[in-house]
């Protein structure tokens, strides 16, 4: 493995002692220095408010990797290349200590000035820590200085524009690394070889063959711990504005005429250019919105929302939603997407369903249609299924489904990377790829803002649908009035 292919950087972690780090941070570190994607040339530096020390952290870190599956013997080696600050954000002398710190393990480590920071903490945050990071000096290296940052990206379009304007008075765009996590995950980023590494798809891929495209990502969870924080947010912040608006983007976009970042990320944002916007009285025709009361979920009897909260409420943990993308490509084609929590099994999939022959001659006695669809499972199973339609054994000349299925998981889970590990890994490299631009943030809150603002206006009648269901009877409604249904992965329609 050549020098480039194992870069080297110092890897400030603001909020080291939170959730995020433990379960996501300390074991995708540990997994690049594992693979020998990072080689020894690399040090981390945890800060938070917490008078923790180096062997605290240590410890804390030994934890989390354990906790991944890392061996006992491998612990302290990889630690070693950990170390901690007490931290406060808002104190001159917190920001000088630790461009002291930065500087003593370069020379330790030999990373050659390169230094990313990662916000694992809370938004109202990213702004001023990336105005006192270059204010001290900390972006005064020889190497490269990144920022990387964890959704929530503002509230809404005006927040966002107010957010990014005061980071980028201190980081260039091309220095900013906004996560969406789904587009580190390994079918998502699949999304684009099945299309264009596959004439018998791309060909395809258009409003004369398709029919409709349908993408679900489900969970079993509800709120929990972070209640108050979704209370303020709700599903389309959370989920639509960012992870399904970009799955939509991909599975939409041209061909680019190259596989650079740039050339990617302009091909999306034609897409989200395209999204039909949605007038305030229209947004019914085109959004269900749900949230989930009492109900069983793997055989336990659950709590409502409004119980988890505490209080009634008008925030919804689940959305359905018709997206029409008005381009020569895709005119008349519905893009149908639903996200929510409480729901029947966590999975997220892709159905892409394509029109039938004329006069198909194998339905002409009545049998049931089966139409040819394409699913790609990005959890659980992940993989891509293509149904097909084959003669049934016997002599009556009929029509039986049959799947050909290539499960990714089966053949390579041990080595397959976690979503944070190949976005951090990137980050290291410098590509930008399967982050988030300004653009696509900002076209997709302007999308989602005419929606939420119709919501506000009107109240909703919650709870409307039971907790361990797959959501609002509306949704199948919304399906219905232009002759679908929802698909399972199974292929068969969902009761």
């Amino acid at each position: 493995m050549n020098n480039h292919d194992q870069p080297k950087a110092v890897i400030v972690i603001f909020g080291a002692t939170g959730d995020l780090a433990k379960r996501k941070l300390f074991p995708s570190i540990y997994k690049l220095f594992q693979n020998g994607r990072i080689g020894h040339d690399f040090a981390v530096v945890g800060v938070a408010r917490r008078p923790w020390t180096n062997d605290i952290f240590r410890e804390k870190v030994c934890e989390s990797i354990a906790n991944a599956g890392a061996p006992e013997e491998v612990c302290d080696a990889f630690t070693s290349h950990f170390y901690y600050q007490p931290f406060d954000v808002q104190d001159e002398s917190s920001y000088q200590a630790l461009d002291g710190l930065l500087h003593e393990l370069e020379g330790r480590y030999e990373t050659g000035g390169n230094r990313m920071f990662y916000l694992a903490m809370a938004p109202e945050f990213f702004g001023p820590v990336a105005n006192n990071l270059e204010a001290h000096g900390l972006k005064d290296t020889d190497g490269w200085t990144r920022l990387v940052i964890e959704k929530p990206f503002g509230h809404d379009l005006s927040s966002a524009i107010a957010l990014n304007e005061d980071i980028r008075s201190a980081f260039a765009e091309d220095e900013i690394y906004r996560i969406d996590h789904y587009l580190g995950k390994e079918m998502v980023q699949n999304i684009e070889v099945i299309r264009f590494a596959n004439g018998i798809f791309e060909h395809l891929w258009n409003n004369r063959f398709i029919s409709n495209i349908q993408v679900t990502s489900s969970e079993t969870v509800g709120v929990e711990d972070r209640a108050r924080y979704y209370d303020t947010a709700g599903a389309n912040r959370d989920m639509v504005q960012n992870h399904m608006l970009q799955m939509v983007a991909l599975l939409a976009m041209e061909p680019p005429i190259k596989l650079t970042t740039d050339e990617i990320r302009s091909e999306k944002v034609k897409v989200l250019r395209a999204l039909r916007p949605i007038d305030a009285e229209a947004v019914g025709d085109y959004f269900v919105r749900g949230q989930y009361g009492p109900g069983e979920v793997d055989d336990a009897m659950v709590p409502g929302y409004a119980e988890e909260l505490g209080q009634a409420s008008d925030t919804e943990t689940y959305v359905a939603a018709k997206l029409m993308i008005d381009n020569y490509r895709w005119a008349g084609v519905p893009f149908y997407i639903r996200t929510g929590k409480r729901m029947k099994a966590k999975v997220t999939k892709i159905v892409v369903e394509f029109k039938d022959i004329p006069m198909n001659l194998y339905y002409a006695d009545g049998n049931a249609q089966h139409p040819n669809l394409l699913v790609i499972t990005i959890h659980p199973n992940e993989g891509v299924t293509l149904h097909l339609n084959a003669k049934k054994p016997g002599t009556k000349p009929e029509a039986k489904p049959i799947q050909l299925a290539y499960t990714h998981d089966a053949e390579n889970a041990i080595n397959t990377p976690e979503a944070y590990e190949k976005l951090l890994y990137d980050c290291m490299l410098g590509d930008m790829t399967n982050f988030t631009h300004w653009d696509e943030v900002a076209l997709s809150w302007a999308f989602i803002d005419s929606v939420s603002a119709a919501w506000h206006e009107n109240g909703a009648e919650f709870p409307n649908y039971p907790a361990g269901s797959m959501g609002p009877e509306a949704a199948n409604q919304l399906l219905e009035a232009d002759g679908f249904h929802w698909w399972h992965v199974t292929g068969k329609e969902e009761k």
